[in-house]
């Protein structure tokens, strides 16, 4: 019974397996690496070719390669064959076809006397896979933990979470197939959970090093825009994403930044270096106003007793103002302004007498006051000195 479905089956299949082959790619997903060639063995409901044997590939069969696809003919040996160039191919490595003109005797004869040997089945075994080589889109990446960043602005290590997603290509068709697709595969995805745990793994750890790398030139607001150079740091590390063209035949083309968010404990802090800085910054405003009217009050007031008048104090203190603060020194002089003409002048009087020595140590102890609490530079201090004593 064994010997006459042997002999049954070596007759149907080498007789199905007489047709000539139609071979392209099947579907690629969005993130599809290699799919197995597909024959096409109907058309609109005509067609008789769906009855041949499983891994035999005809004589003089068309296999079609698309763009940007590599086709990949694997015997029981391996890799047999490789097309990398789209266009249309006719095989001549596969079983005798008398569709192919190898004759009737080793078309038909020949192979049905193997396949019984073999229990009625072929032991020529051939597949056909095809390679993506587009861009592999929008694989999502985010951090399952915090990562630290030593964010500069802040002068403190802040923890975030990063969301992205990232591109790769595969420009090594031959090695990605050897080095990274597992044997005897014909269909093989970046969705595949042994293949996404190590790619974001190693990612990961390329990732975190590129972000360390920019956190002395950019907050971590700024990371958005900073995607492309991301992109080309986490392609040089030589430690993890970066030996993947060398390793496995494939490289990141792209990173797209989603999202960076602080954790809720260094949002807080955040929150806090923000308020006291807003505080501190009032508090400078304030204590500045404050020094400039008590320097205007304390010179105008000096000045006033040597005998320059209230108008000649108020000039004297503005010009000294000036060089503090000139938005005071403006409202200083838009007062002195609005007085009266006869005010300003001062009324037609003799010369000042000379001081006397008490008067003169009296003035130079007021400006060593006002050189010791820093209102006056020591070279304001020397050149007042000076005109005092009549040096």
């Amino acid at each position: 019974m064994g010997m006459l479905r042997a002999i049954g089956g070596a007759v149907g299949g080498t007789l199905a397996d007489q047709w000539k082959d139609v071979i392209t790619a099947g579907r690629f997903d969005e993130h599809s690496a290699v799919v197995p060639g597909v024959l096409k063995d109907e058309d609109n409901g005509r067609g008789s070719n769906g009855r041949g044997s499983e891994g035999v590939i005809t004589n003089g069969s068309k296999i079609y390669v698309p763009e940007n696809t590599a086709a990949f003919i694997f015997s029981q040996s391996g890799i047999e064959n490789i097309i990398s160039q789209p266009g249309g191919y006719e095989y001549h490595d596969g079983q005798e076809s008398i569709f192919n003109g190898d004759g009737v005797k080793k078309s038909i004869f020949k192979q049905i006397g193997e396949r019984i040997g073999y229990g009625g089945i072929t032991s020529d075994y051939k597949q056909i896979a095809f390679v993506n080589l587009r861009e592999i889109r929008d694989i999502k990446f985010g951090t399952r933990g915090p990562l630290m960043y030593n964010d500069l602005f802040y002068g403190t290590d802040l923890e975030i979470f990063a969301y992205s997603s990232f591109t790769i290509q595969i420009g090594d068709p031959v090695r990605f197939i050897r080095n990274f697709v597992p044997a005897n595969v014909t269909y093989y995805s970046f969705d595949d959970q042994r293949a996404r745990s190590q790619i974001l793994a190693e990612f990961l750890q390329s990732f975190t090093v590129a972000l360390n790398a920019l956190s002395t030139q950019y907050r971590i607001s700024q990371l958005p825009a900073q995607a492309n150079d991301i992109a080309v740091k986490v392609a040089n590390d030589r430690q993890n994403a970066g030996t993947w063209p060398a390793r496995f035949g494939f490289n990141i083309v792209k990173i797209g930044i989603e999202n960076i968010e602080f954790s809720d404990a260094s949002r807080e802090l955040v929150r806090k270096f923000s308020a006291n800085k807003m505080d501190l910054k009032a508090y400078e405003d304030v204590s500045q106003h404050a020094s400039n009217v008590a320097a205007q009050q304390k010179i105008a007031h000096g000045v006033e007793e040597h005998g320059f008048g209230d108008a000649g104090a108020m000039l004297f203190g503005a010009a000294f103002a000036q060089g503090i603060n000139p938005m005071t020194a403006a409202q200083t002089n838009a007062a002195v302004a609005e007085q009266p003409v006869a005010a300003r002048q001062p009324a037609p009087a003799a010369a000042p007498p000379p001081m006397s020595v008490g008067d003169q140590l009296d003035a130079v102890k007021k400006l060593k006051e006002l050189l010791d609490v820093g209102i006056l530079t020591q070279d304001e201090f020397d050149s007042k000195k000076k005109q005092i004593l009549g040096l």
